[in-house]
């Protein structure tokens, strides 16, 4: 039987994840979690074998506790399910530690399909993001200044590009403004910028947000 943890924050999705998973032979839902924290603790108290990892989350993101369970948990399993495009994080979860990565537009049987390959000791992505990595092999690194953030910083970043203020963002990351101020002024000077406007169009000419 795998056993397998949700961390999501919202219930809703928590509770269509549990119905489908457990349609399934051999699957179970051991737990669910609404943030990182909640996640952590539960870990702490009982063993999975897999966890299906949202992430945007209040407070640490799925990005930052990715990380951290695969230091504190080597033997788990990470499938990345999120809202975000594939081009955008997947490459960064994957080279973080995670076994897969789907969105949430994904069809429900791919998604079981995943949990089935990644907890026989597989990987999982998806045909198209197969087929990007595949058109970049052999090709010199882009050099683009974002591939240089940190996961928070390109957190940050993708909000600005998105229009949020840094309240908004602060609002939206549970950080507070002076820490948000602080990412926003090391993208500044890593991507070599000097205003919102300026992160806004780079991130619509490099495809990080929504043109």
């Amino acid at each position: 039987m795998v056993k397998i943890l949700i961390a999501d924050d919202h219930v809703l999705v928590r509770d269509g994840l549990k119905r489908l998973i457990e349609s399934e032979a051999g699957f179970t839902v051991l737990g669910e979690a609404g943030n990182s924290d909640e996640a952590l603790k539960f870990l702490h108290r009982r063993r999975c074998d897999l966890i299906i990892l949202d992430i945007s989350m209040p407070g640490k993101n799925g990005m930052e506790l990715l990380k951290e369970l695969r230091e504190l948990y080597p033997q788990l399993k990470i499938l990345i399910l999120t809202m975000h495009p594939e081009e955008r994080f997947a490459i960064r979860a994957l080279k973080a530690g995670a076994d897969g990565y789907l969105t949430k537009m994904s069809a429900p049987n791919e998604l079981l399909h995943a949990i089935r390959k990644i907890s026989s000791g597989g990987k999982y992505i998806s045909a198209s993001l197969a087929e990007s990595i595949a058109q970049t092999l052999g090709e010199k690194s882009s050099g683009a200044g974002h591939e240089l953030l940190s996961d928070r910083e390109f957190e940050v970043m993708r909000l600005l590009g998105a229009g949020q203020t840094v309240s908004e963002i602060a609002k939206t990351l549970n950080l507070s403004r002076s820490t948000v101020s602080t990412y926003r002024k090391r993208i500044l000077e890593k991507l070599g910028l000097h205003s919102n406007a300026e992160i806004i169009h780079y991130a619509m000419q490099h495809g990080i947000v929504d043109s």
